[in-house]
């Protein structure tokens, strides 16, 4: 493995070798690919199960298996939340997509026993303003969080990278945003969930190291108002407790020496 001098002997989050990272690259342009034909499928009455066999064809097309499908039950390639769905939205053929909804899409792909994982948030149609804004600022606070995948910051300096620019974010649009509870990113490699949590906000310099080859998930979800959430009778399904609409955007990332490697692009 890639060692980052000084930090030998202390906890540093798992490093993979370059051969590692690359081929879970594979396995993250597959996602990214199927993202892309998602959101292209999108339309004011299509349905959200559509959507789902449109990203399991394009993975299977390239060799992948969807990560999702059968993960602890999960009966879907996609996890499809709208509006006011949070994340692990169940794709249904009843659930058709209307102008102005706002969509987040989950997916992940193994490729070669590596796993990719990765979200975006759009539009069907034109938003309106307030939800255009909520999409952007969950992007820019994903895109702080790559922004502090690099050697010797530690677990929770990408934390507050996220949540520093969410403020920011509330400054530019003058509005609150909820920063949604007891979600966030995680550890991801041979399997798709690993240790460490990554929370989405949280006070810099604590938990265990990045080195080169440490590869996390960053995935801020906001909200146009609670930071709080309830779980649907699906018992996967997370929408927010006061009805209001969220965003979520997710990339794999890993540290090198060169700056943060996008692994899902």
């Amino acid at each position: 493995m890639i060692n980052l001098p000084g930090l030998r002997s202390r906890k540093v989050v798992a490093q993979r070798t370059p051969a590692e990272l690359d081929a879970m690259a594979v396995a993250g342009a597959l996602v990214a690919a199927a993202l892309r034909a998602v959101r292209a499928a999108a339309a004011p009455g299509v349905s959200t199960l559509e959507l789902d066999r449109v990203a399991e064809s394009v993975i299977r097309d390239g060799g992948g298996t969807p990560s999702f499908l059968g993960y602890h039950g999960f009966p879907a390639s996609i996890c499809a939340s709208v509006n006011d769905r949070v994340v692990h939205g169940i794709p249904s053929a009843s659930e058709v997509l209307a102008a102005g909804d706002l969509v987040s899409i989950d997916c992940g792909a193994i490729v070669d026993g590596w796993h990719g994982d990765s979200a975006v948030t759009f539009g069907v149609g034109t938003l309106i303003d307030a939800d255009e804004a909520l999409s952007a600022a969950t992007k820019a606070a994903m895109e702080a969080g790559i922004a502090a995948m690099v050697p010797g910051n530690r677990l929770t300096d990408v934390s507050h990278a996220i949540e520093v620019e969410t403020h920011a974010a509330e400054a530019r649009h003058d509005r609150k945003y909820g920063i949604v509870a007891g979600y966030g990113g995680h550890g991801i490699g041979r399997q798709m969930h690993m240790d460490p949590f990554l929370p989405n906000e949280g006070s810099p310099g604590r938990g265990p190291y990045l080195a080169p080859g440490s590869v996390l998930a960053i995935e801020p979800m906001l909200t146009l108002g609670t930071t709080k959430t309830v779980v649907l009778e699906d018992e996967w399904t997370v929408v927010t407790a006061d009805g209001t609409r969220a965003a979520h955007w997710e990339h794999t990332v890993a540290v090198t020496d060169d700056g943060p490697r996008i692994l899902t692009q």
